[in-house]
């Protein structure tokens, strides 16, 4: 087997661990409001979230393509598949550090910081489509201020309309309705994380010249629907028990409230093609929720601590895929 032939099976098999670890690593966000509020037992938001988690993957392909061709031009990238499993050994990297300390940091951050760092390495700040890489930093850095006035706005509503109504039956009736929400929110993560690593495995069969456009090929769709599948069943209790309960104390009626405003943002980027971080959506959206609940309720000291580990994601993740293609470069 030649060298770009093996670089290429390295790929697609680091692509798939970090889907994998993208499973339990982000995941845990989509259901870690029904966990809280005893909604749903653990092990039955696991299930319910890897089988929303698989549909949902197989749903789109158009994050996908931007992955593909946004971040740099992988038809002409010198060195491509060195550049790309640099970027995914950056990534695993920080996605596991964060997943040990119980941060619910942005895969999305790490894989696109990766991308850059590693192709600007290999090829200086030129190999970078500004015009796509700045579109989607837009939508990394607008996608959580909508989900807090979104979350803000229909807790809101909530209010209003239920401030009649006994707590206790609201919060029954809440609670069972939950059920759906995390399913739903389950679902648009799946329609737009997983098409990260369907990106990446496109981008490396481009490069490797197993293929001439950024169609997503069907084995690579099922296989990165299955791996993500895989690692939300495994869970991610530390980043659960950060969003579930560090942010706020959640009743159902904020659950509720959190995942439709979630599922609704994420949904909308995943229309337009973008990627945005499924993670940053859904606490921002839980903090915009506790807000209008109750201003003091937010611990924003939790807050802060995600907002400083989304901030030095991109540079971090960017640095260590540098050091990764630099290390890659001498045996390939």
């Amino acid at each position: 087997m030649d060298a770009l032939f093996i670089l290429t099976i390295l790929v697609v098999i680091c692509a798939l661990a970090f889907d994998f670890i993208n499973g339990f690593h982000d995941t845990a966000n989509a259901i870690a409001t029904s966990v809280s509020t005893k909604a749903l037992k653990p092990r039955h938001a696991i299930v319910l979230a890897a089988v929303m988690n698989f549909v949902g993957a197989l749903t789109f392909t158009g994050v996908a393509k931007t992955i593909t061709k946004d971040i740099v031009d992988p038809f002409t990238l010198p060195n491509g598949s060195v550049v790309i499993l640099a970027a995914l050994l950056a990534a695993i990297a920080w996605n596991l550090i964060t997943w040990y300390y119980g941060i619910p940091s942005s895969s999305s951050h790490a894989i696109i910081g990766s991308i850059a760092g590693a192709a600007i390495a290999a090829a200086g700040f030129g190999s970078l489509n500004y015009t796509g890489f700045i579109k989607i930093l837009e939508a990394l850095i607008v996608s959580p201020i909508l989900a807090f006035v979104a979350g803000f706005i229909v807790y809101s509503i909530f209010k209003i309309i239920f401030k009649h109504n006994n707590l206790t039956k609201t919060n029954k009736g809440f609670r069972i309705f939950q059920i759906f929400t995390a399913a739903l929110q389950a679902y648009s993560h799946g329609t737009n994380d997983a098409q990260k690593a369907m990106g990446i495995i496109t981008m490396a069969l481009i490069t490797s010249g197993h293929l001439t456009s950024n169609d997503v090929p069907l084995w690579v769709q099922i296989a990165c629907a299955t791996s993500m599948a895989l690692g939300t069943s495994v869970g991610g209790w530390k980043i659960i028990k950060t969003v579930g309960g560090n942010i706020m104390k959640i009743r159902p009626v904020n659950g509720v409230a959190a995942d439709l405003t979630g599922a609704m943002i994420i949904f909308g980027a995943t229309y337009i093609h973008l990627p945005v971080s499924t993670t940053h959506v859904i606490s921002s959206s839980i903090m915009g929720v506790g807000a209008s609940h109750r201003l003091k309720g937010v611990k924003w000291g939790t807050a802060q601590r995600m907002l400083i580990t989304w901030v030095i994601t991109l540079p971090i993740s960017a640095a260590l895929a540098g050091l990764f293609y630099l290390v890659l470069n001498l045996f390939f």
